[in-house]
């Protein structure tokens, strides 16, 4: 490390240089965030000095003192700093040995004396979870909520002697959502975010650039930390307040009301914005009207009409039910231990006897909670029951609602037993009475084989884009649906039935899943054009009937995996057997496009359940709910809960964290070029997970003067216009030698005018909208930029003049190879026309693989010789000779350069969602 003067010059592997002042600090608090700022703060080069932590509790240490103590700083433990007001001198003693230039409190329960306050030269500052002056106090994050902010944050300020009242150094917000809770604005926004700021702040200070900018006394509050006798539910409010003040108390100490005379405290809390689910009333003391028991929860309403739900209720006893089972509760008998499940019990018996190490004796009525456990000893009993039973998956709500010793090893048995699995999928449609027939749609995310609300309760429309109206709200997965998603693929994959389940059960579930797509075909379509603009026609034979077959083909392919037996030197005087095994690869990510949503979803999709895989679907955010229907069919064919997850939302966060996560071992994306090569280093950097990519594409069709002129019009016109150019390998430049051109361009004009622009619905429509309201401003820039660099516009280049997304049919021709038009695909109904010298073979092929895409291409030619020479020298994964799209479940499907890699379709496609292990053994 090279010194310049007070300055270290420090040299990072991303080549960047930084000059930086360093601090010798006092870390004084405690928890997990204390910790994690201690390490931030190590990494930058800062040198922590001490740290003064709370004492061990049941023998168990502070994070922040393990972190500590693990890297040698020193660490003291002090259970308090002064005595009726003055100092402890031993206490104050060693805090001035460790020479400390600034005290850092990110999280601190203790009462700290003003003259260590003031010791350092730079002073101290505190992190504190409120955009101060607002919310002084211990319970500033449950406030936030309990008066319905809608802005959170955090602030950094110099400590004084007041309650919370320094100047501020600085302060970082985010907006509420409507249904965050303490927890997911603490892990979304005030832990990471405030890990970062307390780096940034002590970085400010050591450069001289810190303020101290006084609090305003304007708009100041304090609260003091709730107590339980006052968090008591005034019923006379709206859905909203009650709802703030239900998820402000979560937790601690828990919001409650009287029901049938006895305490009930309510526990996560959510707006409900979707149709009333069928239920029992409750009677509530004080409320207006009484609740609703229902599969989904407790609905209770406010004053205004509208509804909230919670998902839990807690009994004076301690016992916590989901509150969908208020009524069933005491119905359920103790169950007898068998040999095997007294093994378990004496398993779990020792973890809770590790954990709970005050504890002598643990007895059925041993209270996890009241022994000393906590929320970080909930994930540690989870993780390790995981590991040592079996693999048996519990989650932390299942500590919460059986928190007796004898009532957690009655539900994990009944969870061995498949005793507490939902016998019914509940479904809360958005119903549409449309195309003659009543369509009920799914809306939220399909996560372990039910569908629920996004966990932050955060939604998005849908839009249908023939009038631009709404069609429903659909949840928008946050990063916790994400990995629950995941978790639950890979929680079937390595110990749920599909794991064990042989290869004709998976395929005999396959050909059901096909049935059942097949029974629901007009439906299905009928979604489809209603969320993308498919035209119906097209839809039901192309959209739903193709992924009808493909999951058919791919059905028949399950029990036929196989490996090979490969000769191999023999070690003698032994002999060897080796052979090959095809195995699946775990849990597989798929992102879908938004052209053809239920196929795109079933050309991956089949081929990565046939191998055997779990998988984790994002639908493209614009098109949702044949992938969401999808998801309703699959559990009516019987597929195991987790198998197929289906989590809508946006690519810039659920598809992301798709592409980062651990547990992911395959990715499957059809898109861009520019988003497939960020999907491709995400997935390299975090686990160098596979990958196939279908991306953009720029297919050359060559229509040669010899043609049968009639098909190439007509099939030149579906290589363009079939779905609305919305297709993947639409022909996107058209080179059409010279003697036929004219010809060419005067009949597909004349077929554009016969062609009707409408309603997908309608049986008579040739034409519907393009797909959202951006892609069709998109296109419009596309012709806007054609029309400036020169090329002849022929025909359309508008928007059609009626409601939706509609677009006319577009024929440009003088079309150059410089142009933008030559080289850039449009995704949409546009024709772009070359013409080249007749007789001109390499220089038309030279021009047509003057492209970095590669995914389809077309030739027209009555000359077979030149038909086979110019298949062979086109660089495209798939070539057409005298027809166009015509794809087949059996003929692998791909592109090559940037158009990216891997295969959907035929046999080839099971390989990207397989692996090979060579098994040699000797005899």
């Amino acid at each position: 490390m090279l010194r310049l003067g007070n300055q270290a010059l420090r040299r990072f592997s991303t080549g960047r240089v930084y000059f930086k002042n360093k601090l010798k600090l006092a870390l004084i608090g405690q928890s997990l965030f204390g910790q994690e700022v201690y390490s931030h703060l190590q990494k930058e080069g800062h040198r922590v000095v001490g740290v003064f932590t709370v004492p061990d509790r049941d023998g168990k240490a502070d994070p922040l003192a393990l972190a500590a103590e693990k890297d040698g700083t020193p660490v003291f433990k002090f259970p308090k700093w002064r005595v009726k007001g003055k100092t402890i001198k031993e206490v104050a003693e060693a805090y001035r040995s460790v020479g400390a230039e600034l005290n850092v409190l990110p999280f601190c329960t203790q009462f700290i004396p003003m003259d260590v306050i003031d010791s350092p030269k730079h002073g101290s500052i505190i992190y504190h979870p409120s955009i101060l002056p607002r919310h002084r106090g211990a319970s500033a994050i449950n406030w936030t909520l309990i008066m319905g902010d809608k802005k959170a944050g955090f602030s950094v300020f110099w400590a004084d002697d007041g309650l919370d009242t320094g100047p501020i150094l600085l302060q970082r917000s985010c907006d509420v959502e409507p249904n965050d809770t303490v927890d997911t604005l603490y892990n979304r926004f005030l832990f990471p975010e405030g890990i970062k700021a307390m780096v940034e702040a002590v970085q400010l200070i050591a450069d001289g650039k810190a303020p101290h900018t006084p609090q305003p006394e304007e708009g100041a509050t304090y609260e003091g930390i709730q107590k339980k006798e006052n968090a008591e539910i005034s019923w006379d409010q709206s859905a909203e307040v009650l709802h703030n003040w239900i998820r402000g108390h979560d937790k601690v100490p828990g919001a409650w009301t009287e029901i049938n005379g006895q305490m009930v405290t309510f526990y996560g809390s959510s707006l409900l914005n979707s149709s009333m689910p069928p239920g029992e009333p409750l009677e509530i003391k004080g409320a207006q009207k009484p609740g609703l028991v229902t599969k989904k929860g407790l609905v209770l309403f406010g004053n205004d009409g509208k509804a909230l739900i919670v998902r839990n209720l807690q009994f004076e006893d301690g016992k916590m039910i989901p509150a969908s089972q208020y009524f069933s509760a005491g119905e359920m008998s103790v169950v007898e231990l068998t040999p095997e499940e007294m093994k378990v019990a004496e398993t779990i018996k020792a973890i809770w006897a590790g954990i709970l190490s005050n504890i002598s004796v643990i007895e059925d009525s041993t209270d996890f909670f009241k022994s000393g456990g906590g929320s970080v000893d909930v994930a540690r009993l989870v993780e390790e029951i995981r590991q040592k039973c079996g693999g048996l998956q519990l989650q932390s709500e299942d500590v919460y609602m059986a928190t007796k010793f004898g009532d957690f090893i009655q539900k994990v048995v009944r969870k061995l037993r498949g005793e507490d699995q939902e016998t019914e999928l509940v479904v809360d449609y958005v119903s549409k009475e449309v195309n003659e027939m009543t369509v009920n749609m799914p809306y939220q995310c399909f996560i372990n084989g039910q569908f629920i609300d996004a966990d932050d309760g955060k939604t998005y429309d849908t839009i249908n884009p023939t009038d631009g109206s709404t069609i429903c709200k659909v949840s928008y997965a946050s990063l916790v649906d994400v990995d629950k998603a995941v978790a639950a693929a890979k929680d079937a994959f390595e110990n749920g039935e599909w794991g064990r389940m042989n290869a004709r059960e998976r395929g005999r579930l396959m050909y059901r899943l096909a049935d059942l797509l097949e029974e629901n075909q007009e439906e299905l379509a009928t979604i489809e054009a209603l969320d993308s603009g498919a035209v119906y026609t097209l839809a039901l034979k192309t959209h739903i009937g193709m992924s009808v077959q493909t999951f058919r083909y791919f059905a028949g392919w399950c029990d036929k995996i196989q490996g090979s037996t490969i000769p191999i030197n023999q070690a003698r005087p032994n002999r060897n057997l080796t052979f090959t095994k095809k195995e699946p690869l775990g849990v597989c990510a798929i992102i879908i496009p938004w052209n053809y949503p239920l196929m795109m979803l079933a050309w991956k999709s089949a081929a990565c359940l046939a191998a055997g895989n779990t998988l984790v679907l994002k639908p493209a955010q614009v098109t949702p709910l044949t992938a969401l229907k999808f998801a309703e069919l699959s559990v009516k064919a019987g597929f195991p809960k987790g198998v197929i997850n289906i989590i809508p939302g946006s690519g810039g966060i659920a598809g992301q964290r798709l592409s980062e996560h651990p547990d992911i071992r395959k990715l499957g994306f059809t898109g861009s070029t520019l988003i497939g090569k960020q999907i491709m280093k995400s997935c390299a950097v975090s686990n160098l997970k596979k990958v196939s990519l279908e991306l953009g594409g720029k297919s050359p069709l060559i229509i040669f003067n010899d043609c049968e002129l009639d098909k190439a019009v007509r099939m030149g016109m579906g290589a363009v216009f079939f779905n609305k150019g919305e297709n993947c390998i639409a022909a996107g430049r058209l080179f059409v030698e010279e003697s036929t051109h004219d010809e060419f361009v005067t009949r597909v004009v004349e077929e554009i005018k016969k062609m009707k622009i409408g309603d997908p619905l309608d049986r008579s429509t040739d034409h519907g909208p393009q797909n959202h309201k951006a892609h069709l401003e998109k296109l419009l820039q596309y012709c806007e930029a054609g029309v400036k660099e020169g090329a002849t516009l022929v025909y359309g280049g508008r928007q059609v003049q009626r409601p939706g997304f509609f677009m006319e049919p577009t024929v440009f021709t003088d079309v150059e190879d410089h142009m933008y038009l030559a080289k850039e695909e449009s995704f949409g109904p546009i024709m772009v026309i070359s013409k080249f010298p007749n007789g001109d073979i390499d220089g038309v092929l030279q021009r047509a693989n003057n492209t970095e895409y590669g995914l389809a291409s077309g030739v027209f030619t009555r000359d077979i010789n030149k038909a086979m020479y110019v298949s062979e020298k086109l660089e495209a994964g798939t070539v057409f000779i005298n027809t166009y799209n015509k794809t087949d479940v059996a003929a692998p499907f791909g592109g090559v350069k940037q158009s990216g890699f891997g295969k959907d379709l035929g046999e080839e496609a099971l390989n990207e969602y397989l692996k090979t292990k060579t098994v040699t053994l000797e005899y």
